[in-house]
């Protein structure tokens, strides 16, 4: 079994190192590339002020976020979630990741490593060289809809990685497609089951000239067939 958590992360700006700090955290499950409807979603207070560079980003304000828990409030439910051995996969990851195991770090907890990481961007670049493969581009190029996506939201723009995710590995087979009557908000991924009727297989009927004709070939062009055996006429 494959366990897959396709994440992203929005943060107050782009250096945890100098002060920056989570805001949100998105994931989805996957088991053997199949979505699970497993998803884990929640905002954070950074407990600071939100840059207006970032705010235009992802549109959330220290005023909305204040009120939710700190991430070390939340770090062992999200580490939880993501598990000792799942496969992480990130659109840039190592932005991502980073800013997960500083904040992990300061707080105890253990670092994901680079050896469970995969990095779809760096996926992209390889498919497609010379071609923007930001999220929004490889959504387009693989009919994805993300008319949702006016701003960065982590859980939307993991939901829409894991559908891109499964194009750049191979493409998604029809009883894979996602549920897309459910808002990017719930547990969207479901897997539809399609069913398809029996059919008989078609029988054909042979007159005693088809039949002579296909013998006649046989003795003279076939001679020993270990698989040729007398066909007899239709009742």
């Amino acid at each position: 079994m494959v366990r897959e958590i396709v994440f992203d992360t929005e943060t107050t700006g782009f250096d945890a190192e100098k002060g920056d700090r989570l805001v949100e955290i998105g994931a989805v499950e996957l088991i053997n590339h199949m979505p699970t409807g497993k998803v884990y979603h929640q905002y954070i207070n950074p407990q600071r002020e939100v840059p207006e560079d970032a705010f235009r980003v992802h549109g959330l304000s220290y005023e909305f976020l204040k009120d939710f828990p700190t991430f070390d409030q939340v770090v062992d439910e999200w580490l939880e979630f993501v598990g000792d051995d799942s496969i992480l996969v990130a659109h840039n990851a190592s932005f991502d990741i980073n800013f997960c195991n500083y904040e992990q770090k300061c707080l105890n907890k253990i670092e994901f490593k680079w050896d469970r990481v995969i990095d779809t961007l760096e996926i992209a670049r390889n498919m497609f060289p010379g071609s923007r493969v930001n999220l929004d581009a490889l959504c387009k190029r693989f009919g994805i809809d993300n008319s949702n996506r006016t701003k960065h939201g982590a859980l939307l723009d993991a939901e829409l990685l894991a559908e891109v995710y499964l194009q750049l590995i191979g493409g998604q087979e029809p009883s894979m497609m996602f549920d897309e009557k459910k808002s990017a908000s719930s547990s969207v991924f479901v897997a539809e089951k399609i069913d398809r009727k029996f059919r008989e297989a078609r029988q054909f009927s042979l007159s005693e000239e088809e039949i002579q004709k296909h013998k006649d070939f046989l003795e003279s062009k076939l001679k020993g067939a270990l698989w040729y055996a007398e066909t007899k006429p239709a009742e």
